[in-house]
């Protein structure tokens, strides 16, 4: 399967090549003028920290060079300017979370290789209760799009189900030209905008819930570790984001009702083409059996913790055992290796994943991840973190939990429409944790207020991924993205505060 291009329109590609131009000087610019700016209450550590940060910051924004050279930019400055040494800013890229992010990517990889998650897709579409309701559709669509971005990446997820959605569209298009006047004819345009934006904004809402769901849950997780002691465990992070992820879906599509409200109510013959298109895919191929035997090992172990605290207690010593043998990272490689192990065809001497193909996930999201935790700690271990709390709070005034949790929220929302989840949650969470400290509060409430603020960008095609895959079909205006999106971020704002607030996650 080919993945869909990312298509913007002329101005937007402008903006584009404006954005990255003027980033790739303002950044130096910036760093120069931190550098040379006297900062009394810094030590001369934490002042070069802040320079290279600004560097950092506006690279990550503006994207004038790649984003995860930009995560090893950081550090490399780091050493030159004396930090911190080569030895203990480079072991940040090999943090055990990193092979959770490794072995988690192979097995998405797997799964898109096989087309086993096109078959999951088919097979939930063409159960009877579905049918020929334009609205069970809808959910059902949105509702996949959430459910498998749940495992793999909201860009992974949108690219695979694009097509699917695509030919659903084109064939509601001819039903309902032959039902008319017996020619097909376009889609209603309600029900192209609803079922392409629940595809995009599901995979979104859809990767809160679990910790590979989306690379701001894995940074936040250790982060949180790494910057406060406090582990959270694969079990501990689905009990408190699933329930907030089912309600954000269910806003969601909600929402889609409000302002895309479908055109019809049933497209006769649409349960039809769900089992023929299911038929088309032939029976399970072993390909598939071994991607999903190996997905399976890997969601087991992970989850076994969950299970030994329930009837052990947290501080059980089979507990304790386990997680030193199979942490989360090892449970990952082991199961991931499966698929290297178990053949499609042994004569040929073929297994389910070659290393060709594993080369193509995303390598770049761990070199952001391993940098974001570098220059993350630098932050506290220099003071500049502390500082740099001291002033958000003395401009916002803002002193409780709630209202730093929702501030945390806030810019990480804001953040995310202008850069990538990742680099966002790289940015806002060591703030988050940094302001609530500054303040004398627990700091782990707004620093998952930032870390699920991060996935949120809904308003425009640059915003994320999924959003410029669905805009590329060229059948969403920029306009109608951009209302449903700043509704959906101001909505996703208070459920991710109130589900916080109110213990649902705490």
């Amino acid at each position: 399967m080919t993945e869909p291009e990312e298509r913007l329109s002329r101005a937007e590609e402008r903006f584009e090549e404006i954005r990255r131009s003027v980033g790739l000087w303002l950044g130096p610019v910036v760093f120069l003028a931190l550098l040379a700016t006297p900062f009394p209450n810094l030590s001369p550590a934490a002042h070069h920290l802040a320079a290279i940060l600004g560097l950092v910051l506006i690279y990550w924004i503006c994207e004038p060079i790649p984003l995860p050279v930009t995560a090893l930019l950081g550090p490399c400055l780091c050493v030159v300017f004396r930090i911190a040494d080569a030895k203990e800013l480079l072991a940040c890229f090999s943090d055990p979370v990193i092979y959770v992010f490794l072995g988690s990517f192979l097995l998405a990889e797997a799964m898109m290789v096989h087309g086993l998650d096109r078959r999951i897709a088919l097979s939930v579409l063409s159960l009877r209760w579905v049918g020929n309701s334009v609205f069970r559709v809808l959910f059902v669509f949105g509702g996949i799009a959430a459910a498998l971005s749940l495992w793999l990446s909201n860009t992974a997820t949108t690219a695979m189900l694009l097509p699917v959605a695509i030919g659903i569209l084109s064939e509601v298009g001819a039903l309902h030209g032959e039902g008319q006047s017996g020619e097909t004819s376009e889609p209603p345009r309600r029900i192209s905008r609803g079922l392409l934006l629940l595809t995009a904004y599901g995979a979104s809402v859809g990767g809160l819930g679990t910790p590979i769901g989306t690379p701001p849950n894995l940074i936040g997780i250790g982060m949180i570790h790494k910057l406060l002691g406090v582990q959270i465990s694969f079990t501990d992070w689905m009990k408190l984001a699933v329930p907030v992820v089912v309600v954000m879906y269910l806003a969601l599509f909600g929402l889609i009702l409000l302002l895309h409200s479908p055109e019809l109510r049933r497209v006769e013959g649409m349960a039809a083409y769900f089992k023929e298109r299911r038929r088309s895919l032939g029976p399970w191929t072993r390909g598939q059996v071994n991607a999903l035997l190996a997905f399976l090992v890997a969601v087991t172990l992970w989850l076994v913790p969950g299970v030994l605290g329930l009837f052990g207690g947290i501080n059980s010593a089979i507990l304790s055992e386990y997680q030193a043998r199979v942490p989360e990272g090892i449970a990952a490689i082991l199961a991931a290796s499966l698929l290297f192990i178990l053949p499609v065809d042994w004569r040929a001497r073929r297994f389910t994943l070659s290393w060709r193909e594993a080369t193509r996930i995303d390598w770049g999201t761990m070199l952001l991840f391993g940098g974001g935790i570098a220059l993350g700690s630098l932050a506290f271990s220099t003071g500049l973190a502390e500082a740099l709390g001291r002033v958000v709070l003395e401009t916002t005034g803002v002193r409780s939990l709630s209202g730093i949790t929702f501030l945390s929220i806030l810019l990480a929302i804001i953040l995310s429409e202008t850069t990538s989840n990742t680099a966002s949650a790289n940015m806002m969470i060591p703030v988050a944790i940094a302001v609530a400290r500054a303040a004398g509060v627990d700091p782990i409430l707004p620093a998952l207020g930032a870390c699920m603020g991060a996935s949120y960008g809904f308003m425009l095609p640059v915003s994320t991924p999924p959003n410029a895959l669905v805009y590329g079909t060229g059948r969403i205006p920029i306009s109608s993205m951009i209302k449903t999106g700043v509704v959906f971020d101001v909505i996703g704002l208070f459920l991710i505060w109130g589900a916080l607030m109110l213990g649902m996650v705490g």
